[in-house]
């Protein structure tokens, strides 16, 4: 039992027994005072939808993309931006709505992850932050208007419960197009819809569509002796949207939320060089209690897969496998 819980029953056990040794009126407002107190302090333990629990924290996100994400300057940036500008305004048109593209191992999910943590504090264990991926939750073509149906029930009952609520999408260009526009109407620019405002919700799509074509560029880059630090989201930007509306395979390419411009940033995250995965396990390390080791680092990363073969430039998995690689080196 935990401890917030042991200390009510205490409580009420302790009030059950002034209660049973006063008089009768004296017994109302004692029982009133429990009561409120105690509705006081379950809510000062329990996480709900006020500021103790909800606060953004700027400096912290800004903190922890220079030194937790690596080789991402154009997602980092963006990302930053766009949640300070989205989280600073009290009363946002819409909800904030990304879509963060890339190979898998490149950090999609980490930030997500540091978005949600420099919001709520409980971050993503928070009952504010809700994860969806799509070949677990929607498996079954066949069962598409019941998933509709829940879906569109549970975005609804949460965001009643809290405005602020946070919801991912894992696997996005793996939906169903008709399941993902289900959820259209709660991302666009209504005031309320059906007496609820869903304007500071936050919604993080998360797809692997478009990532052929940044990693193309990325090389491109690198074969033109171009440091990546000189790719902008100009360059990548264009061939995103159009990656997404092209690939016959993608869920995304008949959702009509792409075409509505309902998403406000497209994202691209670069793939990784041997450096970054080399800071990726040294940061490991470092969460881990242990004192880092350039060498075990280097052991780490060399163990990784890359491409092209002969030059070995980018990592195919990105950090996905550090941590199962550490537990073997370390």
């Amino acid at each position: 039992m935990k401890v917030a819980h042991l200390f009510l029953l205490y409580f009420y056990s302790t009030a059950f027994v002034l209660v049973n040794t006063i008089d009768p009126i004296t017994t109302t407002v004692v029982v009133g005072v429990s009561a409120t107190l105690g509705r006081t302090i379950w809510n000062y333990l329990h996480e709900n939808c006020n500021p103790k629990w909800i606060a953004f924290n700027a400096t912290g996100l800004e903190a922890d993309l220079e030194s937790k994400l690596f080789g991402q300057h154009i997602a980092s940036r963006i990302i930053l931006k766009a949640v300070n500008g989205f989280m600073s305004n009290d009363n946002p048109k819409k909800p904030l709505v990304l879509s963060l593209h890339g190979w898998t191992g490149t950090g999609k999910n980490f930030v997500s992850n540091l978005i949600a943590e420099n919001i709520y504090k409980e971050g993503m264990d928070s009952s504010f932050v809700h994860v969806f991926t799509a070949e677990l939750h929607f498996p079954h073509s066949s069962q598409l208007d019941t998933y509709k149906a829940q879906l569109q029930q549970w975005i609804k009952g949460n965001v009643t419960n809290c405005a602020r609520s946070m919801f991912i999408f894992d696997e996005m260009d793996k939906m169903h197009p008709g399941l993902i526009d289900s959820i259209k109407p709660y991302l666009d620019y209504y005031e309320k819809l059906d007496g609820i405002s869903y304007r500071k919700a936050i919604f993080i799509f998360l797809s692997n569509a478009g990532g052929e074509d940044i990693v193309r560029t990325a090389l491109d880059f690198w074969n033109e002796g171009r440091a990546r630090e000189e790719i902008e989201l100009k360059d990548l930007e264009t061939l995103i949207s159009l990656s997404v509306f092209n690939n016959k395979n993608s869920g995304l390419r008949h959702a009509s939320l792409i075409d509505k411009h309902l998403v406000d940033f497209f994202v691209p995250f670069l793939p990784l060089e041997y450096r970054h995965v080399v800071q990726c396990a040294m940061a490991e390390m470092k969460a881990r209690g242990l004192q880092p080791d350039q060498n075990v680092a280097d052991q780490v990363a060399r163990d990784l897969v890359y491409f092209p073969k002969s030059e070995r430039v980018f990592s195919v998995k990105g950090c996905k496998t550090i941590q199962s690689k550490l537990d073997y080196y370390t």
